[in-house]
């Protein structure tokens, strides 16, 4: 019996040894690398895909939209607390959510595209390329129609703006 122990023994110590080089050593299995990458702060939809477009006035009510020089405080401080309310459930100003980060959303989309898109979710989603593109984009999540009045729609279009 002591003859298998200690054989068992020095067998165990010569693998654990091992006879191979480790630069030789081949690995089939899972690996992981826990090296540090860096991770990109923000993605905007034009990494993702979806098209910049400035053009397209989107599908709905506002045909024509023309911000003035100025922000109006008084409006964009109105389009804040409605923002706050209902549309930061799905929206961050800078980081991608549920849908897109609005910051510099007059970049990428017209004013009359997103006064469109607040006031006629449904209608974009089935007919405006690009509101079909970011319905892919963030996994077929539907931005629901809020039923905001003009007014509202047009003071959150001015808080964002601001942001």
């Amino acid at each position: 019996m002591k003859k298998v122990l200690v054989a068992v023994a020095l067998g165990g110590l010569m693998i654990s040894c091992g006879g191979k080089d480790k630069k030789e050593e081949k690995n089939d299995g899972f690996e992981m690398n826990r090296a540090k990458t860096e991770k990109k702060a923000e993605t905007t939809e034009a990494d993702q895909g979806v098209p910049v477009d400035l053009d397209n006035k989107g599908v709905g009510p506002i045909k024509s939209l023309e911000f003035g020089a100025d922000i109006d405080t008084e409006m964009a401080a109105a389009g804040e607390a409605k923002f706050n309310s209902i549309c930061t459930a799905c929206h961050m100003a800078e980081q991608r959510m549920i849908g897109p980060a609005l910051k510099g959303v007059y970049e990428r989309r017209s004013p009359e595209w997103v006064m469109n898109m607040i006031l006629n979710p449904d209608g974009m989603l089935k007919e405006d390329p690009i509101a079909k593109a970011l319905l892919k984009e963030y996994n077929n999540a539907i931005m629901l129609n809020q039923n905001l009045n003009e007014e509202d729609a047009r003071a959150v279009a001015e808080y964002l703006r601001t942001l």
